[in-house]
């Protein structure tokens, strides 16, 4: 059941999404972290034990004592009805505290503007107080990371780029690499041995790259997947086909 919202508030605090990047906390921009650490109120996705997540454990060295942490549940499921319940109830969560004239930030990893749950929670924080600014503050994404770690570009000239969210049928693979140049596989731990077959048989394995826990300290980079037939990765994994492959 929704819990009773304030019906209106004389002044609203503001809402922040900062993304903070998929590891490195030095790769927070200057901006995310002016506004950061000016918030009344952190929030952020959290763990399976109710613990702040991976978000607040990229950027808690950067936060002040005295900033209120608030972590959020939102489970990494694809029941609809689960997820619509979960949003609804971390907005309605977020706009208690903006009704009170506090500032808040949502930190998200990665890029809030790409595959976030930020978004989702953000257009329900507008239908509960269609007032409140929402902001949201760019920063460096996982794809991008990861051709960065591997010293390569992740596209050049005129080169289209496919991004795969999460891989349920390998023909999806198949299909996007008969239109692009570039295929960035974001969800791929459980479906790698198939993913590896598809490569394997349009002799494409020198051409790909994955990379395991990119920006953190337990960052692994597999520049080709050749010899990966029988390995499964991590579920922080990204996995990057070039069909024209270049690299320096």
């Amino acid at each position: 059941m929704s819990r009773e919202l304030p019906s209106a508030a004389s002044v609203w605090g503001k809402l922040w999404g900062v993304s903070v990047g998929p590891g490195d906390s030095e790769w927070l921009t200057l901006k995310g972290l002016q506004i950061l650490q000016a918030a009344d109120v952190v929030a952020c996705p959290q763990n399976r034990d109710g613990e702040p997540g991976m978000a607040y454990g990229i950027v808690k060295s950067h936060l002040r004592p005295e900033q209120t942490i608030l972590p959020l549940d939102l489970p990494f499921v694809r029941d609809p009805v689960q997820l619509q319940q979960a949003w609804t109830a971390a907005g309605e969560t977020l706009v208690t505290r903006l009704a009170q004239g506090q500032d808040v930030v949502f930190i998200t990893e990665g890029d809030a503007s790409l595959y976030s749950t930020f978004s989702y929670v953000a257009q329900t924080v507008h239908h509960l107080a269609p007032t409140v600014d929402i902001t949201t503050v760019p920063g460096v994404c996982s794809p991008l990371a990861a051709m960065a770690a591997l010293n390569r570009p992740l596209s050049l000239g005129g080169e289209k780029i496919a991004i795969l969210p999460a891989l349920y049928d390998v023909s999806e693979l198949t299909h996007a690499l008969e239109w692009s140049e570039v295929v960035v596989l974001m969800k791929v731990a459980s479906v790698f041995g198939q993913v590896w077959q598809t490569l394997h048989d349009l002799e494409l394995l020198e051409q790909a790259s994955l990379v395991e826990w990119v920006g953190s300290s337990q960052e692994k980079q597999y520049p080709s997947l050749v010899d990966l037939a029988d390995y499964t990765p991590p579920y922080f994994s990204i996995l990057i086909v070039r069909r024209h492959d270049y690299r320096f």
